[in-house]
């Protein structure tokens, strides 16, 4: 019996080269849409309670030996929310900014059971605040300033920060990336995030302003920031704080 005939199909090169176009753009429009984004003059808000709405923030950090975060808050909450969480796979609050009840005390955490309140009178509601958070493994003191003014230093734990971190506004994370309560989700505005791996100097703190040039952030900077929200979150224009005039 003789043998079959079989034809062979030579690649189509003009469709390869569609394909091949069709990935590099499809790269492209990728790489684009996670480039950092620049924040400058505006601001997160969050319209509402809700354990899902949320924003996260991206660092490629996963160390951290000592932190400052510098953030804007504006809120009219009496009740207990958070204003900066970030977790890792050891710890659901690796460090975190917790407001307390009606603003009286601020309970920062830092490596999960290393968690002081610190007393902030000046707090007021519907009001923009400046707070800075600062903790450095050496000395394992931590500290809060609200709007340039500082709290008593306390100490926190010696030990760094490790693991790959998950950052998160709006939400208090009691697990690695979820498990949020609506209880103690943030309803409000938040502005000018920044974070460091080291702890700012007194000087550095006060003159942190959006208004003054100031050294950003090098683990999280307003200025060109990777992050997604999550939900009914709204990016938009910040309010000015000065009075109009007509």
């Amino acid at each position: 019996m003789s043998p079959q005939s079989h034809s062979t199909q030579q690649p189509d090169a003009h469709t390869d080269q569609h394909k091949m176009k069709f990935f590099l753009l499809f790269v492209m429009l990728a790489v684009c849409d996670a480039a950092p984004q620049d924040l400058t003059g505006k601001m997160l808000t969050f319209p509402q309670p809700t354990n899902t709405d949320h924003v996260k923030l991206m660092t490629t950090q996963d160390t951290f030996g000592a932190v400052t975060v510098c953030l804007r808050s504006f809120t009219e909450l009496t009740r207990d929310h958070a204003l900066f969480s970030m977790a890792n796979p050891s710890s659901e609050n690796a460090f975190l900014i917790f407001m307390m009840g009606k603003g009286t005390q601020i309970k920062v955490v830092v490596g999960h059971s290393a968690n002081v309140n610190f007393d902030v009178q000046q707090y007021t509601i519907n009001t923009w605040h400046k707070l800075c958070a600062t903790w450095d493994n050496t000395s394992g003191l931590g500290q809060v300033w609200l709007d340039g003014r500082p709290t008593s230093r306390k100490f926190f734990r010696h030990g760094v920060i490790q693991g790959t971190p998950s950052i998160i506004l709006g939400q208090e994370q009691d697990s690695f990336g979820g498990r949020f309560d609506a209880a103690q989700s943030f309803v409000g505005m938040l502005s000018d995030v920044h974070m460091w791996n080291y702890v700012l100097s007194p000087c550095e703190i006060q003159g942190y302003d959006p208004n003054l040039n100031f050294n950003p952030g090098n683990v999280l900077n307003w200025g060109a920031l990777d992050f997604e929200t999550v939900g009914n979150v709204v990016l938009e224009e910040n309010q000015k704080e000065k009075s109009c005039h007509y």
